[in-house]
């Protein structure tokens, strides 16, 4: 993990995605008050300065169970929690979208393959991307491969990513993101925007 950013952020070329934030997926985890605080702060100071806010959640309309090998993994119950109308497939209020930011819900663990996110983020000029996510080793896995092989600059966020797993989470942080991505705190993106 590294302790600040290799080059200075081009705050206009720049998104936060904050994927996953959704009221179910926190409800499982230990840590959901403590994310949802340091992901709020977050989400504050980059507006602040101007940078863009995307939000990416998982939820499927009637017809849309994921088939194929995905499709074997999602239980009937998971399907209903994360239907797009249920509770628990709702961003968490504590961290909820503005009229301006850009919102996408999409049907696979990544935040690229089935949504418009690229075409949304290129449209205005966005080059780099930070990564806020639930779980590390679904969508934020996913989101350091996908935006890497699209040419993003990549920056990860390790305080607001989690994993059910504690050593998958360091493993992916301290081994296998640094390879494709930047990985630093809130504090430290803090620090780098003064």
């Amino acid at each position: 993990m590294t302790t600040e950013l290799a080059e200075p952020l081009v705050l206009s070329h720049t998104a936060l995605l904050v994927m996953d934030f959704q009221a179910g997926l926190l409800s499982r985890l230990p840590q959901a008050e403590e994310l949802l605080r340091a992901a709020r702060q977050t989400i504050d100071l980059v507006r602040r300065h101007g940078m863009t806010v995307a939000y990416v959640r998982v939820a499927f309309a009637d017809g849309e169970a994921p088939g194929g090998r995905m499709g074997k993994l999602v239980t009937p119950e998971l399907l209903a929690s994360v239907h797009v109308d249920a509770p628990g497939s709702q961003i968490h209020s504590h961290v909820a979208p503005q009229p301006d930011d850009i919102v996408v819900r999409k049907v696979r663990v990544g935040p690229f393959g089935s949504t418009d996110l690229d075409e949304q983020l290129r449209a205005k000029g966005i080059d780099t991307v930070v990564l806020a996510g639930l779980t590390t080793s679904g969508v934020v896995l996913t989101a350091v491969r996908d935006a890497h092989d699209r040419d993003y600059r990549v920056i990860v966020l390790a305080d607001l990513t989690a994993d059910p797993d504690p050593s998958v989470q360091n493993f992916l942080l301290e081994r296998i993101f640094p390879l494709q991505a930047e990985v630093i705190t809130s504090d430290e993106l803090r620090r780098s925007l003064g």
